[in-house]
């Protein structure tokens, strides 16, 4: 195989806090032959910040022009440029524009490489307080809402802590879903203005944090969500009875306590509602 002379740089950039740009950053930002911004304007305050003046030639890439300048750049690439790319904050790729430059880039046999930076994904799973073992990133959920539940309920059984990035406005109703659909005693963890000012992280129950975040959320969101339950086989029956009276006793009715514990178990409510059935049965 033979690589082409070329090189593409992903750069991660500070999702707050300009003092965590990584110094490799500034080095890149000063020498590479073509820089491609998410946002040129906000490159712009990022090299002042910096105090780096870009050598090379400073280009747009953005969701909507993505597809059109990829070739773009890939023929840059080819033609042995050192291409920079960087988006608003965090690591490109993630959540933002670079998959298919990084694609294309791997197509033509260009070396790919990264400066490693702040990541709002690691930095919220790192303060959550939930576990961080094992975890997996789901982006952001669809806006309309049946397209939200269909999204919740293909993780619903997920052992993973879960990651998500949410725009402030949307955030009752996302957290909302997942009440419905983990079950509104699942664990989870608000991470707003991470490294800022402001910064803040709350953390609770999804019932609660979505009477909370009712109040009205500014800035940037992460949330992480606890991964589910036991599986079948896990949990025995006297302890999903022993939940189901725990949510009753808190004032949740039968059927929706039935239906909340068997998300967290990750059970069939046909299983914890037989358990408590049989329970009743079988008397104190």
């Amino acid at each position: 195989m033979t690589v082409t002379p070329g090189t593409l740089v992903l750069a991660g950039t500070p999702i707050g806090d300009i003092e965590d740009a990584p110094p490799r950053l500034a080095a890149e930002l000063a020498t590479a032959d073509v820089i491609a911004a998410e946002d040129t304007r906000r490159l712009r305050r990022l090299t002042q910040a910096l105090g780096v003046q870009p050598a090379g030639r400073v280009v747009s890439y953005f969701e909507g022009n993505e597809s059109a300048r990829t070739p773009e750049l890939v023929e840059a690439l080819t033609g042995g440029a050192r291409v920079l790319l960087v988006t608003d904050a965090g690591m490109p790729s993630v959540s933002d524009p670079g998959y298919r430059l990084v694609a294309a880039a791997v197509e033509k046999d260009v070396r790919v490489t990264a400066v490693p930076g702040p990541s709002a994904v690691l930095t919220a799973l790192a303060l959550s307080g939930l576990p961080v073992d094992r975890f997996c990133f789901e982006g952001f959920l669809p806006r309309k809402a049946g397209e939200r539940l269909s999204r919740l309920r293909e993780v619903a059984e997920e052992r993973r802590t879960l990651v998500y990035f949410e725009a402030p406005h949307r955030l009752q109703a996302a957290l909302a879903a997942m009440a419905e659909v983990f079950g509104d005693g699942r664990r989870a963890a608000v991470c707003r203005e991470l490294t800022k000012t402001y910064e803040e992280v709350r953390r609770g129950p999804l019932g609660e944090l979505v009477e909370w975040a009712g109040q009205g959320v500014r800035g940037e969101i992460t949330v992480v969500v606890e991964g589910a339950g036991e599986k079948v086989g896990e949990l025995d029956a006297a302890e999903l009875v022993r939940r189901v009276r725990v949510r009753e006793e808190a004032g949740e009715r039968r059927k929706e306590a039935i239906a909340a514990v068997a998300v967290e178990a990750g059970v069939p409510k046909r299983e914890v509602f037989d358990a408590v059935v049989a329970a009743k049965t079988a008397g104190p």
